[in-house]
């Protein structure tokens, strides 16, 4: 039997493109004589639709584009994910289901049975879950079929929930000869490492062959990186397709022997590399999907943050497409434009400058007098980010740029951002890099992406400083990075204790003086730009904290 597994690049809701992609794939396959195609979980309308399922409208609609989708299919099989409708009675009104599509017809729909429920996931919301177990017979052999989270079963670490029932080990017992999964699962440190460890476990407990397709492509905040595998029944990857692109990889089955048909194992590039690709993509696909504009706009400080973004925006889109602001002000360093001018003449892009020093001064006059009687703090430093905030909104709603936030992970986290400043933007890039990740990333980039240093070193060694008033650095108000880091990885990420961190080796003033920055500042984080996620708790739907809470840490409660 020859196998083709697909991984590709839906649009939520764009049912006439996501038909289109599914057509050529299956065009393709049969000239290829392609026994079997895979393709991904809900690659009729994208993952996830939210609450367009809740729309029988949108729900009509696939049905129907299941149904010519099956009018395409001739000799060979075509299994791929979409949405069926519930016609039991009881419960939700459909399923997030694996179409069989054979000789024109639907021949069967084989139904997601784990509908996971926590961090950024809320599948039970919307479809019923699966009950029954039955195989699927292609050319004489019986297949399992399941759906992303089915073969994650017990196996993930974290392991957020318990499930009684394990849809793989269901389907063996009934005689799979192989485990099929179609997956839409997103991007996050090291996910290759643990979908891979997933798959072993399934192959240890079962015994046969698991192929995986998985989506790729970026929707919002979530990016799907594709690396499709096949493992034989031996644990052995035979096949395995890149990351962040879409592509097929090709397979045969020849009694219990499955093998890569060219030997196809696209190479997993190092993490840092990863990191890029997930970004660049996420951009890439955010402005292309959302049909908001092809070209961005950048507040370019000088500093480390809004230069990362910069780069990483450039190669996502060319330099055609990239519009940069610096705006000084009388408390920017002399680095602030001349980095700028450096890294924007290194990049290619445009850079103009808009000194806000007279403005500044215009809204100082404009406030009343106990403004200036008053000494110099908060509200004037933070007046500062809001004007240039104004500034490159104003050229956004010119010119049709999308403003790209530059904060990164440790500034949300600690709410060390200017509301309706410089936390301004429809897309925050970094907001899932600490500031460490964002030096190393930078320092990647200069060392092995590009040809010649392309960031300057001025702005890799500098001192970080929101420069908004006289010699301020960033240590004035924050911990080192690297401390700082490490304890906001501990604490959003592991979700441990102020005790347990500090058990790491951290010193107790500093974890409760942080972890009070983080809790109080979630209002901040609850109007910031959507956060491409790269981490296993990005801030964003992964982590709900409440906005309103009392929660005070070693109080009378506690033992």
């Amino acid at each position: 039997m020859k196998i083709r597994i697909g991984q590709q690049n839906p649009e939520i809701g764009n049912l006439e493109k996501n038909f289109r992609l599914i057509e050529e794939a299956v065009h393709a396959a049969e000239s290829a004589d392609i026994d079997l195609l895979l393709l991904p979980e809900l690659a009729t309308c994208g993952y996830f639709p939210k609450d367009m399922l809740r729309h029988q409208s949108f729900l009509d609609e696939i049905y129907a584009m299941n149904a010519a989708l099956a009018a395409l299919v001739t000799d060979m099989t075509v299994i791929v994910g979409s949405i069926t409708t519930n016609n039991g009675g009881t419960g939700r009104n459909c399923f997030n289901s694996a179409i069989v599509l054979r000789q024109g017809e639907i021949k069967a729909k084989v139904h997601k049975t784990l509908l996971p429920t926590y961090d950024i996931y809320d599948e039970l919301r919307y479809f019923e879950p699966n009950h029954e177990f039955r195989c699927i017979t292609v050319d004489g052999r019986k297949l399992g079929i399941t759906i992303c989270e089915d073969i994650w079963y017990n196996y993930s670490q974290p392991q957020y929930h318990v499930y009684e029932v394990q849809p793989a080990k269901k389907l063996v017992e009934q005689g799979a000869e192989m485990i099929v999964n179609l997956s839409a699962s997103p991007y996050v440190h090291k996910r290759h490492e643990g979908r891979l460890d997933i798959l072993h476990h399934n192959v240890q407990d079962l015994q046969v062959p698991v192929l995986y397709s998985n989506q790729v492509g970026g929707n919002a905040g979530l990016v799907s990186d594709g690396d499709s595998l096949a493992l034989n029944a031996k644990g052995e990857e035979v096949a395995r397709a890149p990351m962040f692109q879409e592509a097929t990889i090709d397979l045969q089955w020849q009694g219990k022997k499955l093998y890569g048909k060219e030997a196809a194992l696209a190479p997993i590039p190092p993490l840092v590399k990863q990191q890029f690709e997930c970004l660049k993509l996420g951009l890439q696909d955010y402005l292309s999907k959302s049909g908001i504009t092809d070209q961005v706009i950048i507040g370019l400080s000088g500093g480390i943050d809004s230069t990362l973004v910069a780069c990483i925006a450039k190669e996502a889109l060319g330099a055609e497409n990239v519009l940069a602001l610096t705006m000084p002000s009388h408390f920017s360093s002399e680095g602030s434009v001349s980095d700028s001018e450096r890294l924007a003449q290194n990049l290619g892009i445009e850079l103009k400058e808009l000194a806000i020093q007279d403005v500044f001064a215009s809204f100082m006059n404009t406030l009343p007098p106990e403004f200036e009687e008053d000494s110099f703090g908060i509200a004037e430093e933070n007046l500062q980010p809001r004007i240039r905030g104004i500034l490159i909104m104003a050229y956004s709603n010119k010119f049709g740029h999308m403003v790209l936030n530059a904060s990164n992970k440790s500034e949300l986290a600690v709410g060390y951002c200017t509301l309706y400043g410089d936390m301004a933007g429809g897309l925050s890039l970094i907001g899932d890099l600490y500031k460490t990740e964002v030096y190393a990333m930078s320092r990647w980039l200069n060392e092995h992406h590009y040809e010649q240093e392309v960031i300057p070193e001025e702005i890799l060694e500098k001192p970080p400083s929101a420069e908004l008033r006289p010699d301020q650095k960033d240590s004035d108000s924050l911990p080192d990075y690297e401390l700082l880091d490490g304890i906001l990885k501990a604490y959003v990420e592991d979700e441990c204790s102020e005790h347990e961190i500090v058990s790491r080796g951290y010193d107790l003033k500093m974890v409760n003086d942080v972890l009070s920055m983080v809790d109080g500042t979630t209002y901040k984080r609850a109007q910031a730009a959507p956060v491409v996620k790269l981490s296993a708790k990005s801030f964003g739907p992964g982590r709900r904290w409440p906005l309103v809470q009392n929660w005070t840490r070693g109080g009378v409660w506690e033992q």
